[in-house]
């Protein structure tokens, strides 16, 4: 579903990807792992459009998308998750869910909201409040509720867990993993390795901008230099 080739970029002078490789293929959940700078979130950010790639070549589903603007990539049917969550903090949970699907041209926009109040109870419990006034585990449902309403196809996750308490962590885990059973595929990065390998199929560890480990999930928990340095074991 989705190929990067050689794919480099750069803030300014300074180049931060370094050629990497990687594929997601179509009902996967890919993660990719590796400390604070390593890459992985400007990975997310060159293949959604965010910043453009200096080198390399990205294709979704066989179509050519290296260096499109973010609304073409969404429209093709590619939608983050972002860092951070960045709800509408002024905005009610309804009114950031409609703005999930400000893409779409169907007529089903509320069934879908529907859906996503049975997935996350909490949403339609809060659903007039203004998204700033949720905690961090409501806002992170929330955002991730707000990228399935345009329907993706690859739904991208950026550090689900930061910063949430270790019950909420869990509860984040289990609704990646409850998104995957649904059939979607997923890219998954996440500073949580041990997390982000038992949700994988398949994963990427970055290191300085480059891949140097790749394989599947069991795999990279049971590989010597992962345990040591990034599962605490």
């Amino acid at each position: 579903m989705l190929n990067v080739r050689g794919l480099k970029a750069s803030y300014g002078a300074i180049e931060v990807i370094h050629g990497i490789d990687l594929e997601v293929n179509q009902g996967e959940c890919v993660a990719l792992i590796g400390a604070n700078g390593a890459g992985k979130t400007s990975t997310l950010r060159a293949i959604c459009g965010l910043i453009k790639p200096t080198a390399g070549q990205i294709t979704f589903e066989g179509t050519d998308v290296t260096g499109k603007n973010g609304h073409d990539i969404v429209r093709a049917g590619i939608t983050m998750c972002p860092e951070g969550r960045q709800v509408f903090p002024e905005m009610s949970v309804v009114q950031n869910l409609r703005l999930g699907a400000y893409v779409r041209k169907d007529s089903e926009q509320e069934k879908d909201i529907e859906e996503m109040m049975d997935m996350f109870p909490i949403l339609r419990q809060r659903a007039e409040q203004d998204a700033g006034t949720l905690s961090g585990g409501e806002q992170e449902m929330l955002a991730i509720a707000r990228a399935l309403m345009s329907r993706p196809k690859l739904c991208i996750f950026d550090e689900p867990s930061l910063g949430l308490a270790p019950k909420i962590v869990a509860e984040v885990g289990q609704t990646i993993d409850r998104i995957k059973k649904m059939g979607k595929t997923i890219l998954l990065v996440e500073q949580n390795s041990l997390l982000a390998l038992r949700l994988a199929d398949r994963a990427y560890l970055f290191e300085a901008g480059e891949i140097v480990l790749e394989g599947t999930g069991e795999e990279l928990q049971s590989h010597p230099e992962v345990a040591r340095a990034y599962l605490g074991h």
